[in-house]
């Protein structure tokens, strides 16, 4: 065997060699190492409704657009509202004037003689005062809830936070209740990675995470929480609450993906966050 001879067969001994370790090195990666490209951005996003109904006659925002915790919203016609408010007004006015009265009226005869006054009448006087401040304290709450009423004309901000989803516009009549826009919070972001169940023996809250979306940008964090369940869709109850074991069974069985809640500690100077954008979720086990 020449000299030629030998150095081809260490020479390719040394490539097939680099290449099964190549190939171990890949397979670790992508099999045994903590990281997943099923991960999503997500936020808390807080349905805004109106709590009383009118029209709506200012919308100072728009789709898409920054504001304030407290800032206003919408304004709902508060017409109806400063009426109620004025006529809860003279009602307390009323029954003040009807309190001052029976409790005047109950004392004068509380000064009397027992010889011309009954014990009856007297508490009877008692009683009719108690309930005129009974009835006075009464409309006193239906001014406070009127005033409340009122107030909620304005729907201001409740968070910090993007406008989305504005399905309401000037003009339009807003129901108590029912949801005109959503505010996504600015301060909530977070990201799911949806690991495989053989990998989340690799995985520990507090782990520092990164988080590579596909726009380019990189976000750092930690593991905040792992999920303790899933729905299992081969096992599901039957409508008398038994098991409905499917009979049949596959021999290849895919690993389910358990959602792994991160925390983002930095979002690089000029990234914009959407919730629900991908990205690829890398945890570096400490």
């Amino acid at each position: 065997m020449t000299i030629r001879n030998i150095l081809g067969f260490v020479a390719t001994a040394v490539v097939f060699v680099v290449a099964i370790l190549i190939g171990r090195a890949l397979w670790v990666h992508y099999m045994d190492e903590p990281w997943t490209r099923d991960g999503r951005v997500r936020a808390d996003v807080v349905n805004i409704a109106p709590d009383v109904s009118g029209a709506v006659v200012a919308l100072p925002v728009h789709d898409n657009q920054l504001v304030k915790k407290g800032d206003l919203l919408m304004q709902i016609d508060p017409s109806h509202y400063q009426i109620a408010v004025e006529q809860a007004e003279a009602a307390v006015a009323a029954r003040k004037a009807e309190l001052q009265m029976r409790r005047d009226d109950a004392q004068r005869r509380a000064d009397l003689d027992s010889q011309v006054v009954s014990k009856e009448s007297r508490d009877n006087a008692t009683h009719t005062a108690s309930a005129a401040e009974a009835a006075y304290e009464q409309t006193l709450a239906a001014l406070d809830a009127a005033k409340l009423n009122l107030e909620r004309t304005r729907v201001v901000s409740p968070v910090d936070g993007y406008v989305t989803n504005l399905a309401v516009f000037q003009g339009d009549y807003a129901t108590a209740g029912s949801a005109k826009l959503a505010i996504v919070d600015s301060h909530s972001f977070w990201v799911y990675g949806y690991f495989e169940e053989t990998k989340l023996p690799h995985v520990n809250v507090g782990d520092k995470a990164e988080m590579r979306l596909m726009s380019g940008g990189v976000l750092q964090g930690h593991v905040e929480s792992i999920s303790r369940g899933i729905y299992d869709r081969d096992n599901p109850q039957s409508r008398e609450l038994l098991a409905d074991v499917n009979p049949t069974f596959n021999w290849v069985r895919l690993a389910q993906r358990v959602p792994v809640r991160i925390q983002i500690d930095h979002v690089p100077d000029g990234l914009v966050l959407s919730a629900g954008t991908t990205c690829t979720v890398v945890v570096k086990p400490s």
